[in-house]
């Protein structure tokens, strides 16, 4: 199990990026988090097996079709365990 946090830049807001990133989270296994920030960026928390954590860390460089993404930063954290994947309010 590995845990990695993601700020993603870009297109990313106004596009489904959160609900399409919830969506292939649940597809993986993957739990933890997503929410948008005041900046335009998006972040999230995700926890899994490394395969399926870098299956959505590959998925996330791309997103879904109307968003333009320009950077997906990833830094390995130690974090909590999570049980599902949730969309968190604007931070």
């Amino acid at each position: 199990m590995i845990t990695r946090h993601l700020r993603i830049t870009g297109r990313v807001q106004g596009v489904g990026y959160r609900d399409a990133l919830c969506a292939q989270a649940a597809t993986l296994g993957v739990t933890g988090w997503v929410r948008n920030r005041r900046d335009g960026s998006v972040e999230a928390l995700v926890q899994g097996a490394a395969e399926h954590v870098e299956q959505l860390i590959s998925w996330a460089r791309r997103g879904p079709p109307a968003a333009r993404v320009a950077e997906v930063r990833v830094d390995g954290i130690a974090a909590e365990t999570f049980g599902q994947f949730e969309r968190k309010p604007t931070l």
